[in-house]
């Protein structure tokens, strides 16, 4: 590795390494964008504490940051930083105290069972999703990860038009899950996929955090679209998730 690569490597290991602004970032996989002071609670730390450890992650190319009027807004700088956060939470997954009320308890499981990753869906929700088109041949992970040609089909039928890509972002990527330790879709048809999801009413946001709920129309049309059946996969919090080749995973 040459110098310049490795500076910048240990730099940004440096931002990422502090409790406070790590969980900032984690915060932020909600894919929207914050103010300083959402943040300093969210993190329970003082206002001018989120202001510095904010300034840091900035000027670190981390974080980007939008003014309106006196309100101070930041986002995650793009969706390849995104990808690393949810790309290192899954390899080491926050080890947080086991929740100590419903409250908590009801928080926790929501947001284990249905979540955004930035722009796409995770959790065990999302699992199922990946595994579906997969199951279904839509989805091909033999060698790497890519639709199909009757999966681009698929796609495009059900949004109106193929998903837009760029070449920083395939169509397809598998995203290791931090709650299920096993992949969920990402790429540009998995923030299309998710929109559709939240446009539809397929899913909801709970609350202001990222947990996401099954919406009115969501039972029918999961079940429909990729026969996934959300009351069973509920009931499957209780025990590990099978993969798609049917073997349970331990991990």
């Amino acid at each position: 590795m040459t110098t310049a690569p490795r500076i910048a490597l240990t730099r940004l290991a440096g931002l990422l390494a502090d409790g406070t602004r790590a969980a900032f970032c984690l915060a932020l996989l909600d894919g929207r964008a914050w103010t300083a002071g959402e943040l300093a609670r969210h993190a329970g730390v003082a206002p001018s504490t989120a202001s510095e450890h904010l300034s840091r992650l900035v000027a670190g190319g981390v974080l980007a940051e939008e003014h309106q009027g006196r309100h101070r807004y930041v986002r995650l700088a793009d969706v390849a930083v995104a990808q690393l956060i949810e790309d290192m939470a899954a390899h080491d997954p926050p080890a947080d105290p086991p929740p100590t009320t419903l409250r908590a308890t009801g928080s926790r499981r929501a947001l284990t069972f249905a979540r955004t990753c930035y722009d796409h869906m995770a959790g065990r929700l999302g699992v199922a999703v990946a595994d579906a088109l997969t199951r279904r041949r839509l989805l091909e992970r033999d060698a790497g990860i890519a639709f199909t040609e009757a999966g681009v089909a698929w796609l495009a039928d059900l949004l109106g038009e193929p998903p837009a890509t760029t070449g920083r972002r395939p169509l397809a990527r598998l995203c290791l899950d931090w709650t299920e330790r096993r992949p969920h879709l990402a790429g540009a048809a998995g923030a299309a996929l998710c929109r559709h999801a939240l446009n539809e009413g397929w899913v909801t946001r709970i609350g202001s955090g990222r947990a996401l709920g099954i919406g009115p129309t969501g039972g029918e049309a999961f079940s429909r679209v990729l026969d996934i059946d959300v009351v069973a996969l509920k009931l499957s919090m209780e025990t590990p998730m099978t993969s798609s080749s049917g073997r349970a995973d331990t991990a």
